[in-house]
């Protein structure tokens, strides 16, 4: 049975399919959302059936992340919770490619045939409709076809998923978490939108204040939600609610990115250097910027008691 692994790809030299024939999907999967979830569930299907390797492909960084482009999206997912999730749907082999100056520069047939066929061993791709790819993204699904008898393969464009009458994205999904729709996001995702890390240390400010808390480094120029919110945390086996704030601490002013802070309700004890899950419930407010350390304790005292009341708190 072929061991499930993740392949990372710095230079394209390195990229090789040593005999290997493969079902093999390209995209950012940031979320791995319904309509990703979808598009895997085909390329298992054609392995299985066809006694391929199923093939994963994604980037990093994100091509607009690597043009510094300052519109470049807010992850929903950190690299590694996306590896985790793409194995655990069941594909043998998740290739991440580094988006450098070599890849970028990658003419379309270029791509096709390092990449895609001898890099990856393509026998079946499956992509979106709007694949775009090579130098200023000038390869599509037409140009795919018409090179497909060439490198003797063959593609599959997925049809759009919805739900409700509307298409499933990440974007979409973004949208929703951005304005703390986390029920409808729920849906889109398939799970609840949760943020795995692992707690680091800091200042240990919070316990002087009398609300220690788990931090966790989002190592991301952006987050794709901002504020304080009730959370539900899982520690291994274990779970608690807590009132986590993802910001750059404005009263602190000693973050640059942001950071997401946890304290856990009814909780004692160590948890650096532990993975811990943050599942987020609902909004309580924004971040804001408090006269002094007092007014914020008198704040985060008030959010901590309005969790704890909160129909969402007592419900679950």
């Amino acid at each position: 049975m072929l061991q499930k692994k993740v392949t990372f790809v710095r230079n394209l030299d390195a990229l090789k399919a040593r005999g290997r024939r493969s079902v093999v999907s390209i995209g950012s999967f940031d979320g791995v959302h319904l309509g990703h979830q979808s598009v895997l569930t085909s390329v298992l299907k054609s392995a299985r059936e066809n006694n391929l390797t199923s093939i994963v492909t994604t980037f990093e960084p994100q091509p607009k992340e690597y043009f510094g482009d300052e519109r470049a999206p807010a992850r929903l997912m950190r690299l590694r919770e996306k590896i985790e999730s793409l194995l655990a749907f069941g594909v043998d082999r998740v290739v991440c490619l580094r988006f450098n100056r070599e890849l970028r520069n990658l003419s379309a047939s270029e791509f096709i045939e390092r990449v895609l066929s001898r890099g990856l061993g393509v026998k079946h791709l499956i992509i979106g409709d709007d694949f775009r790819f090579g130098c200023d993204r000038s390869g599509d699904i037409l140009m795919l076809r018409d090179f497909s008898a060439r490198y003797s393969y063959k593609v599959e464009d997925t049809e759009t998923l919805q739900v409700n009458g509307e298409r499933i994205s990440s974007t979409l999904v973004r949208k929703l978490i951005e304005s703390s729709d986390f029920m409808k996001a729920k849906q889109l995702l398939g799970r609840a939108f949760a943020i795995t890390g692992r707690v680091v240390h800091g200042q240990h400010l919070g316990r002087t204040l009398g609300f220690p808390t788990a931090n966790v480094h989002l190592h991301r120029n952006r987050a794709p939600l901002s504020g304080v919110f009730a959370v539900r945390v899982y520690v291994g086996d274990r779970k608690y609610f807590g009132a986590a704030n993802v910001g750059v601490r404005p009263t602190i002013g000693d973050a640059v990115k942001p950071i997401l802070e946890v304290h856990l309700l009814d909780f004692s004890g160590d948890l650096y250097t532990q993975f811990i899950t943050v599942e987020f419930l609902h909004k309580v407010r924004e971040e804001r910027k408090f006269d002094g350390l007092e007014e914020l304790v008198s704040r985060i005292t008030r959010d901590v008691r309005a969790i704890r009341n909160s129909l969402h708190y007592e419900q679950l």
